[in-house]
């Protein structure tokens, strides 16, 4: 019988410690719904009574039926100050009213003496204490052994009583923590041992959960080491390793090798499918970026550029992808790049429905002429849609929308207290008619986008759904100072897709428009499409 884990997301409280992480109540509840949707077993919802999201979000949690997971409560063993009955974080975790509580308590000597002021006896008393008042008001019961591993460096015997004093206290599961995130894959196996063979002469069967973090960058490499070698039954970790420095186990790398690689039975084996979107909703929510290089997950995880890869993987998908894209939920992507070959632009061809063979001669003009502008600076792996208008523009396929006359920026700095005037003015021809007309915009760029959007949406409509997202400059060499060429990348959207496109330019101004123009065409090319297909 394959081996079955419970997994145990901590995204809601560990990982809104990570930097520049922080997420609403509303946040909280749309990620938690996600989770348990996806077919996480534990959703750790945080602490109570830390903090009024926290409140906000149990008190509209208790309203709200999960489908498979339990929500769990987080807290400290309680106060040595305090009885169990009288001890504030007990009673607030209670008042959650959560099927599962996790209680995290000290393993480690050096904090007993240094963080709670209290004597090692003192530590082991409040650890059964906490955990015997809570067990008989919750259905699941978990002891977060904090600092696990590093206690049982400096002091074994001291660390293995802690245990026994959690499952005296009636805890179901005993999670070993690497709090500091130092422990290297090799020590886990048999500490975990160890822990198995001291509670197994005490008579006791509790289960054992792993809870790492990522300072070592190995705490993916010990959640899986932990399960496949020491046979834990619980793992702990967050939506793309945020947390606390440099992060915990990234459950959307554990979760695919443990299905994929390994044969452990999980409730997310049905519902691996949502990992890409429930990884990204996690991002979008935090107002983060996307890592792009992430393992399964990541926009990279399945892209290809060298033209020996590409025309492998069409042949072939395993000679450079461990698993298929599809099975996470993500897409594989070929890139186009100064290293590709005949095979990434057929490929692109194919994808966008363009007449395209091998022995096509235009095939090779696009090539030379993609690697010549990417020579002058131009990157199109971020903006596919000006690599989609190029090999129609030399294939004879592009329609002219509009035609540039001229463009001229203005800043105007009129008081030093206050942010500049910024003024654009454009004159373009549409067929046969002249427009002439200028726009305010908060920088030149902005104001240059109001004004094309401003002279053309009266021909066409459709423009005034489409708005920039998001605007990248780098300069590409530092040789001429501030005449260094730039390019720019611009991300555009409207209702239904999302696209980039780019420009190069020593003027970045210049190189904007390049831009601009690009993501206008590529829309108004969009809704012909949409047109044709009815």
């Amino acid at each position: 019988m394959a081996q079955y884990v419970e997994l145990y997301d901590t995204t809601l409280r560990d990982g809104t410690q990570a930097e520049n992480f922080n997420l609403s109540v509303e946040d909280k509840v749309r990620i938690t719904l996600a989770l348990d949707e996806l077919g996480m077993d534990f959703i750790e919802g945080g602490w109570p009574g830390s903090n009024p999201v926290s409140v906000d979000y149990f008190e509209r949690m208790q309203s709200i039926k999960l489908q498979h997971a339990k929500l769990t409560a987080f807290g400290s063993t309680r106060n040595f100050k305090n009885s169990p009955a009288k001890d504030p974080n007990l009673l607030a975790l209670l008042h959650a009213k959560t099927p599962a509580v996790t209680i995290f308590g000290k393993s480690w000597d050096i904090h007993v003496h240094d963080a709670l002021h209290i004597e090692l006896e003192d530590n082991l008393q409040i650890i059964e204490d906490t955990l015997a008042f809570l067990r008989p008001s919750v259905d699941f019961l978990f002891y977060d052994a904090e600092h696990f591993f590093d206690g049982f460096k400096n002091n074994e015997e001291y660390a293995l009583k802690t245990l026994e004093s959690a499952v005296r206290g009636g805890a179901q599961t005993i999670i070993l923590c690497d709090t500091n995130g130092g422990t290297l894959p090799q020590e886990i196996p048999p500490i975990i041992a160890k822990v198995r063979t001291y509670l197994a002469a005490r008579n006791s069967t509790v289960d054992l959960g792993i809870h790492a973090h990522n300072d070592s960058e190995t705490a993916v490499a010990n959640s899986l080491i932990a399960i496949s070698l020491a046979k834990v039954k619980q793992v702990q970790g967050t939506m793309n390793g945020f947390g606390e420095r440099c992060g915990n186990a990234n459950l959307t790398s554990i979760i695919p090798a443990l299905v994929f690689k390994m044969g452990v039975e999980c409730e997310v084996r049905k519902n691996i499918d949502r990992l890409y979107t429930t990884s990204r909703l996690v991002n979008e929510l935090a107002n983060l970026p996307h890592y792009r290089y992430q393992p399964y997950v990541g926009e990279s995880a399945f892209a290809h550029k060298g033209g020996v890869h590409v025309s492998a993987v069409n042949q072939n998908p395993l000679t450079y992808e461990h698993i298929a894209p599809d099975k996470v939920g993500n897409i594989r992507r070929i890139l186009i790049s100064d290293q590709s070959g005949r095979a990434n632009i057929l490929h692109k061809a194919k994808q966008w429905n363009l007449p395209l063979s091998m022995d096509d001669p235009i095939l090779a003009a696009i090539i030379s002429e993609l690697k010549e502008l990417e020579n002058q600076g131009y990157q199109y792996e971020g903006a596919e849609a000006s690599f989609e208008l190029l090999m129609r523009r030399a294939m004879g396929l592009t329609r002219n929308y509009f035609k540039f006359e001229s463009f001229m920026v203005m800043n105007h700095k009129y008081l030093m207290d206050k942010p500049p005037l910024t003024e654009a003015t454009i004159r373009l021809f549409v067929g046969g008619s002249e427009v002439h007309t200028a726009a305010m915009g908060d920088g030149p760029v902005n104001a240059l986008d109001c004004a094309i959007r401003k002279a053309l949406t009266r021909f066409y409509p459709s423009l005034e759904e489409m708005e920039l997202t998001d605007y990248k400059v780098r300069v590409l060499s530092g040789e001429h100072g501030t005449e260094a060429r730039v390019r720019v990348l611009v991300e555009s959207r409207d209702r239904h897709n999302t696209w980039g496109t780019v420009g190069v330019s020593v003027n970045i101004i210049e190189a904007s428009w390049q831009a601009l123009v690009d993501s206008i065409n590529y829309k108004l090319m969009q809704e012909d499409r949409k047109s044709a297909a009815k």
